[in-house]
């Protein structure tokens, strides 16, 4: 017989004070807790007013909102009671306070309740990371990602791929425990092959979409590059709307890594300021130029920021040929030799921007550069440089100080995220998902390339190791070892 559970009870809301708090118990003991405290158990999903009062002392502590869900018509499947009380710090420690004095309650634990939810069935592991995510969403993409996550985007798809698998490997086990009865049909693992065939293309298109899943959770890394004093704080405080890197004439006054996490057009960019990239006997500057040269080139995006008067040089420099084009094979080498990254993939090569499509290993390693301090030079030499660039969408002239040019940078860096995370919903989100579903395709693989040879033991274990991999994305099947990292990173209350 197993155990009783202990009831546990939590604030579910957010920190106090404020002017609602939840507080959340779920248990075995729920509605005994429920009536010690109000004095009675509400109907069934209907919120009733309630007089909360400490048990011990019978002193009254609140009025508030208290509901009933018996199990296992509740949120995690056990009986499940909640508590609306004013939110100020004194009620809700009274609150938790009298819970703790009941028998068989104790606190929860952090991700407690979603633990209960999952191990009543409630939701598989996938909504349960997508749960998570949807908690820690920071932007609109980001949050419909982790709804779909949550509602069993790739949930329900695993386990159909499974379901079908199950009934795959069936016929293949039909025709190794049955081969000598006259009515088991001969061919039984030609059909469960073409249907491993069909799974596993479905599956491997999945797996494609991965890296922009993955990304997205964690945001596009834009890092701003360049010589010192060229402009790079300024333009990073411009794209955020706030002085969020200190800004001096000084060159070289940035010496670390400065990360400011945004929200452009709905989804997540974490935009990098770096220090100045020059030689330095300083050991401090030489730190903090390797940084940024790491930085720059781990980034989905490079902005190298030039002082303006640069282009100015190569225009007089230019001695009949395109002077444009001059620049643009100057800065070409410039970033290659500064951040050592491999080869440049510049603003308009390809397509226009620099924007290639969806995924890291299409867009990854893009740079555009930023032709900066427009504000420092003449009307005459800006007409000159608006001239040579007239048909050219490969650079930004802009005035980081002023803000010139700097709508048409956000609103291309808006699309440049928008292209990068796709508009399609990603099924793969994690490296879990990742990880089980390559599983699954390799020993899909490998009953395929049992058919040639007819080792029909050999095709059953494949797909049943295959059927396995897609139980252990949903949770269905050992996955004890996954569980206690998952759950840990919730808040307590949830």
């Amino acid at each position: 017989m197993a155990p009783v559970r202990a009831t546990i009870f939590a604030l579910s809301s957010g920190r106090p004070p404020a002017a609602i708090a939840v507080v959340r118990i779920s248990g075995p003991r729920a509605g005994a807790a429920l009536e010690a405290l109000s004095g009675r158990i509400p109907k069934p999903r209907q919120a009733a007013l309630a007089r909360l009062r400490d048990p011990a002392s019978g002193e009254t502590i609140d009025e508030a909102l208290a509901l009933w869900f018996p199990g296992p018509h509740s949120e995690t499947g056990e009986d499940v009671a909640e508590l609306q009380v004013h939110g100020g710090r004194a009620v809700i420690a009274a609150v938790l306070a009298a819970l703790g004095r009941i028998e068989g309650l104790r606190p929860a634990e952090p991700g407690e309740f979603t633990r209960r939810a999952f191990d009543n069935g409630k939701l598989d592991l996938t909504a349960v990371e997508g749960l998570a995510d949807l908690i820690g969403a920071e932007t609109e993409a980001q949050r419909r990602q982790a709804y779909r996550q949550l509602k069993g985007l790739l949930g329900d798809r695993a386990e159909s791929w499974r379901s079908r698998l199950i009934q795959a490997l069936a016929s293949v086990e039909a025709r190794i425990d049955f081969s000598d009865e006259a009515d088991v049909p001969e061919d039984l693992i030609g059909p469960a092959l073409d249907v491993a065939r069909s799974l596993r293309g479905e599956i491997e298109d999945a797996i494609a979409s991965a890296g922009r899943g993955e990304r997205l959770r964690d945001g596009l890394v834009v890092a701003i590059a360049g010589p010192p004093n060229a402009g790079k704080s300024t333009l990073l405080n411009r794209i955020a709307r706030r002085e969020a890197a200190i800004v001096s004439p000084v060159p070289g006054t940035t010496r670390d890594v400065i990360e400011v996490h945004l929200d452009l057009g709905g989804y997540p960019v974490t935009v990098l300021d770096t220090a100045g990239i020059r030689s330095s006997d300083d050991p401090v500057e030489q730190e903090g130029v390797r940084r940024a040269q790491q930085r720059a080139a781990e980034a989905d995006l490079v902005l190298w920021v030039e002082d303006v008067r640069e282009l100015l040089r190569c225009l007089g420099d230019s001695r009949g040929g395109n002077a444009a084009q001059q620049f643009i094979a100057a800065m070409q080498y410039r970033i290659d030799d500064s951040i050592a990254s491999g080869t440049a993939m510049l603003p308009g090569t390809g397509t226009s921007n620099g924007i290639k499509g969806a995924g890291r290993s299409e867009a990854h390693h893009a740079r555009w550069v930023i032709a900066n301090k427009l504000d420092q030079i003449g009307q005459a030499q800006k007409s000159t440089i608006e001239r040579e660039f007239s048909v050219s969408s490969n650079y930004f002239l802009v005035s980081a100080s002023t803000g010139e040019g700097m709508n048409l940078v956000i609103k291309f860096l808006e699309d440049f995220a928008k292209v990068y995370f796709g508009t399609e919903p990603a099924l793969v989100t994690r490296e879990r998902h990742r990880r089980a579903l390559t599983v699954a395709t390799e020993a899909l693989d490998r009953a395929l390339a049992e058919r040639a040879v007819g080792r029909e033991d050999i095709i059953a274990e494949e797909l049943r190791l295959a059927a396995a991999q897609l139980g252990r994305l949903t949770g269905r099947i050992d996955v004890e070892d996954v569980l206690d990292s998952i759950f840990r990173d919730f808040c307590i209350g949830k």
